[in-house]
């Protein structure tokens, strides 16, 4: 009866290996799973890191987009800041012409004020020089009319010189006629 203690202890061990495998099992159905969930992660994290690589190269695309529009805005800056310092200097140039102009301004008004009160004073004398004209032009009309009685009264004077020189030249033809005369009778 050897055998029966060898049976069982073949037993024992055929039961312990079965439990050992049972174990086995359940431990390689447990590293299945846990392989599967692994893969699975795995697959889960490769997908994640493809994603995230793909938003990393649309990260880079839009940061090399807005690079470039960030190049293009100082550009447009540095350009725009030029201008803005040229506008200023035209606009220095502006004010000082304006400045000039104003200068200018005040001086045509002092001068323009100087050509009124000169204006005013001619006008004045103007009207001071009229008065004596119309004075003058009537001291004028009058001496011509006293000039004209006055040559009238001349050419009376000449005519009636002209008279007695006639008269005279006659009286004296007649008085050398009259001393002829007697001269002659008295011979």
């Amino acid at each position: 009866m050897a055998t029966l203690p060898s049976m069982d202890a073949v037993r024992r061990k055929i039961q312990t290996l079965q439990q050992v495998a049972f174990e086995a099992e359940d431990r390689a159905e447990l590293l299945q799973e846990e392989a599967a969930m692994e893969r699975h992660g795995r697959e889960r994290a490769e997908a994640e890191v493809a994603s995230l690589n793909r938003r990393i190269q649309l990260v880079e695309e839009e940061l090399d987009r807005a690079q470039e529009r960030l190049a293009t805005a100082l550009q447009k800056l540095e350009e725009a800041e030029k201008a803005a310092d040229e506008s200023e200097r035209g606009m220095k140039v502006i004010e000082n012409r304006a400045s000039k102009d104003e200068e200018k301004m005040e001086i045509q008004e002092m001068q323009l004020k100087e050509a009124k009160h000169i204006a005013e004073e001619a006008d004045r004398k103007y009207e001071e020089v009229a008065r004596k004209l119309v004075i003058l032009e009537g001291d004028l009309e009058r001496s011509e009319e006293r000039a004209e009685v006055a040559e009238a009264r001349v050419r009376e004077l000449e005519e009636e010189l002209r008279l007695m020189d006639q008269n005279m030249k006659s009286m004296m033809c007649g008085e050398e006629e009259v001393l002829a005369v007697r001269t002659q009778s008295g011979n």
